[in-house]
């Protein structure tokens, strides 16, 4: 039996004798079992035990019992006490939540201050299929049907090879003590719902349930692993980086058969929901400016793309003074400012630089986003453009056109569309005597 576990452990390269582990110990029969397996075998761990406070006298009391456990073992360990339910709602969170965070950002916070190589958790494999169900239920794709992985980073699952009869037969042939959590037998929370009343149910039909789940669960993860290859493969062929945004070619992507679940995957992960996905095939066909914006990120139609930029940290309404004498602004972009002398000045020509006749600029500058109505003086011209018309004979994108800054002087009169083209009013001549020399540098 105590095979099966070092087999596990090589099998899928989860740690060995030389590694420090920090083993989460809750006082259950899973985690002694594991924590007992680990002493057996020689393995360098430690023991973590959390109090969530969520159940009194019974919470210190496996406590106490885990403190025993360490000592009687000569295991070094570290426990803490937490107030799950005041963090639950400071968070706004399930106390299932809060105590997950808790438990793992406490884990996290002893491995790195303690040098330990991995975090071992307790899951077995009737854990890894209810996993399966609560995903099933609460709606998901392929990956959510593949269960609990063996290793996840630092933390690494070391007995998801044992269902709960082997755990407790093992502890009970070695007399080996355990503390029951009282709330394992309420069915109010989702899993434990499942646990105590959907698997039963299931194991009457089919005794071997839980070993045809684990099949099932195996094949659905090969599955899966070819999947995200697939996804991956087409998403570096249709998915463009540009500037720090994402472009979606439309015509490639209306090709993808099923498209759907194509496009749910490369949206996914700018926290676009499977629902918003509905609403983006709908936009696909009409017209430019079309947006769907998630927590994080927003996707415009335009033209022949789907772009996918982060939400912007400066709204489209803000301005920002620039005083006279300003050398330098880092923000909403970074403009380096010079004042030159023009006799002794070697002209720089390019679209990031404007150089501006001093004497013409009424101060303070400000720079803002473009407004309808907007209207300049393109340098080389003699007669005002509206900005609207600029952009579209340029052929500027929705988000080129949202990107872009002016600079105007304190009577708003537009003096440089910034790294692209300054009004003529302002430009130099033979008889400047005094350059403002503007850099713009982007920050991306």
């Amino acid at each position: 039996m105590e095979n099966d576990f070092n087999n596990f452990i090589k099998l899928h390269n989860l740690t060995n004798n030389s590694e420090k582990i920090l083993v989460g110990l809750s006082g259950g029969r899973d985690s002694i079992f594991m924590a007992s397996l680990f002493l057996k075998f020689n393995y360098k761990i430690a023991i973590a035990h959390c109090n969530f406070s969520l159940r009194g006298n019974e919470s210190d009391n496996e406590q106490k019992f885990v403190e025993n456990f360490a000592k009687n073992n000569d295991v070094q360990f570290f426990i803490t006490k937490f107030n799950t339910k005041k963090y639950a709602e400071e968070k706004n969170i399930s106390i299932q939540m809060a105590a997950r965070e808790l438990r793992y950002n406490w884990f996290e916070k002893i491995r790195l201050d303690y040098n330990f190589n991995k975090i071992a958790i307790a899951h077995n494999k009737n854990d890894s299929i209810e996993t399966f169900f609560i995903n099933l239920i609460r709606g998901t794709g392929i990956k959510g049907l593949t269960g609990i992985k063996p290793i996840n980073g630092n933390i690494i699952r070391p007995i998801l090879f044992a269902d709960r009869n082997y755990i407790t037969n093992f502890l009970v042939n070695n007399n080996i003590l355990w503390k029951d959590d009282s709330s394992n037998t309420s069915d109010k929370y989702l899993r434990n719902n499942i646990r105590l009343n959907i698997i039963p149910k299931f194991e009457e039909i089919a005794p071997d349930f839980i070993s045809k789940m684990e099949q099932n669960i195996e094949l659905l993860s090969s599955i899966n692993d070819i999947y995200e290859q697939e996804i991956k493969r087409t998403k570096d062929k249709i998915l463009l980086h540009k500037n720090g945004s994402i472009f979606i070619d439309i015509e490639l992507l209306t090709k993808l058969k099923p498209l759907k679940p194509y496009l749910y995957e490369f949206i996914k992960n700018f926290n676009f929901s499977p629902e918003q996905t509905d609403e983006v095939l709908e936009i696909i066909n009409s017209i430019s400016g079309k947006q769907i914006i998630s927590k994080t990120h927003r996707l415009i139609k335009d033209r022949n793309n789907l772009i996918i930029t982060e939400l912007n940290t400066a709204k489209l309404n803000d301005e920002f003074e620039i005083s006279e004498g300003i050398l330098e602004i880092k923000y909403p972009i970074k403009l380096q400012l010079d004042l030159l002398n023009n006799k002794n000045t070697t002209i720089i020509k390019t679209k990031n630089t404007a150089n501006l006749n001093y004497e013409k600029l009424i101060f303070p500058l400000k720079l803002r986003h473009w407004i309808d109505g907007d209207k300049f003086m393109p340098f080389g011209m003699n007669k005002f453009k509206k900005l609207s018309n600029y952009f579209s004979d340029n052929k500027f994108s929705i988000l080129d056109k949202e990107n872009t800054w002016v600079l105007t002087d304190n009577e708003n009169n537009i003096i440089w569309i910034v790294n692209n083209r300054i009004d003529n009013r302002f430009k130099i001549t033979e008889k400047t005597e005094k350059i403002l020399q503007i850099s713009y540098f982007n920050n991306k």
